[in-house]
Order: structure tokens, then C-alpha cells, then sequence
């Protein structure tokens, strides 16, 4: 069998748009057709942001403490933080993470030492918050957190998502437009999409080896 021996299929934002529409039994005739659909695209985004869809978006940043200052920026791009470690003298020791009210809850918060828990305040520029207050200004905060996916905007027209992931974007994108243009075919489409969404996410996880041990105590040697 002869095959092609290609594999830099991609799509950018306009030929997103147009499978969306054709799946819609529309075309896009206006400017007006195109910049409603790129505000759509963006809106699946952020809702695959929300749903955990978006794990290829993971980063790692780092962000050296001063000492006797427990807040920091964390950039607007950042939707959370996954894990984080905090590097002194090249051994890096894990930090827990704490909600608001454990946060809150601490008695002293400019205690100096050692950080050993962080907690998120999710604002519009979400902040990290450590405890204990740093004791210096040489240890570095290492940490993995999810991003935001680029904005389809006026600006461009390429699009940031791995090539497992263009069917459900495809779907996805011809249900949003469809709400607007086609409702009579709402009820198909995100049925298509609910499917596609549901591969997508589990294919959006971390693979690890499983393995069963046996629990010997059950087994009795006579």
C-alpha cells in the first residue's frame, strides 16, 4: 500500500471556521460571519479551560523569594498551579498546597522561614501566597501550572492545539455556531461534540504504568 509519507497536516483558524459552518449547512459569506465565530472559537476555549481540557498548555515557571514577602504575581496567562517545590542549594523540598480558609485560618503570617505551603488567589492576575514568610532572598519557587490557550484574534490565524485534539475542536466550534445559525441542528451536533469532548479529555491525562501487587498475607504456605 502506498501512503504519503506526510504528517504536517494542520488547520488553522479559517479552516476551522469553515468545516464549523459547513457542519452548520452554512457558509461564511461576511466579516461579520467570520469575527462571530472567532469569538466563539475563543469561548470553547475557555470552556475547555475550565473543564481541565488543556493540559498540553502546562508550563513551568520559577520565581526567586524575597526575603519577608509571602505574595506574588503570577501573570495574567495562568489559569493554575499543579504542584510546586521550593530550591535551596540545589535540593528542592515539595509545598502543599492550602485553600483560602487554611490560609486565613494561620495566626502569624510574617513568620520567617522556610516556605513549606502555598496557596492560589485565583484573581484576574492570580497571586501566590507562601508560608512561612521567605527568610532570605536566594531560594527559587519552581512550579508546573496550566496556561491559557492563545486567543483567536484579528491578529492571527494559527491556532495552539495538538493534532489528537482537531476533531473535537471541529465539533466543538460547529455546536457554538450552531446555537446562533443552525438551532435545528443543535441537538446532533453536540451530541457529535459531547463525544468528541469526552475523547479528548481522556486522552488529556498523564499516562503511568499500572500495576497490581498481590497481597501475599492471603496466601498460606502448607
Amino acid at each position: 500500500m502506498t501512503v504519503s509519507g506526510s504528517t504536517d497536516f494542520e488547520l488553522d483558524v479559517s479552516d476551522y471556521i469553515e468545516e464549523a459552518y459547513e457542519r452548520c449547512g452554512l457558509e461564511v459569506r461576511t466579516g461579520y460571519d467570520l469575527k462571530t465565530a472567532k469569538r466563539s472559537l475563543n469561548l470553547l476555549f475557555a470552556d475547555w479551560a475550565n473543564r481541565g481540557l488543556n493540559q498540553w498548555t502546562i508550563a513551568q515557571r520559577t520565581q526567586t523569594v524575597t526575603k519577608s514577602d509571602n505574595d506574588y504575581d503570577l501573570g495574567t496567562d495562568v489559569i493554575d498551579v499543579l504542584s510546586m517545590v521550593i530550591r535551596r542549594d540545589g535540593t528542592d523540598l515539595s509545598m502543599d498546597r492550602i485553600s483560602r480558609d487554611e490560609y486565613l485560618s494561620i495566626p502569624n503570617k510574617t513568620t520567617e522561614s522556610r516556605p513549606t505551603q502555598f496557596f492560589i488567589d485565583r484573581q484576574l492576575t492570580p497571586k501566590i501566597k507562601i508560608w512561612p514568610t521567605p527568610e532570605n532572598s536566594t531560594d527559587v519557587l519552581i512550579f508546573d501550572c496550566l496556561t491559557r490557550i492563545n486567543d483567536a484574534d484579528t491578529f492571527t490565524n494559527t491556532v495552539e492545539v495538538p493534532f489528537r485534539f482537531y476533531p473535537c475542536l471541529a465539533a466543538g466550534l460547529a455546536y457554538y455556531i450552531s446555537i446562533k445559525k443552525a438551532p435545528e441542528r443543535v441537538q446532533l451536533l453536540k451530541a457529535i461534540y459531547d463525544e468528541e469532548f469526552d475523547r479528548a479529555q481522556a486522552e488529556d491525562r498523564d499516562r503511568a504504568s499500572f500495576n497490581i501487587t498481590p497481597n501475599l498475607s492471603l496466601y498460606r504456605v502448607t
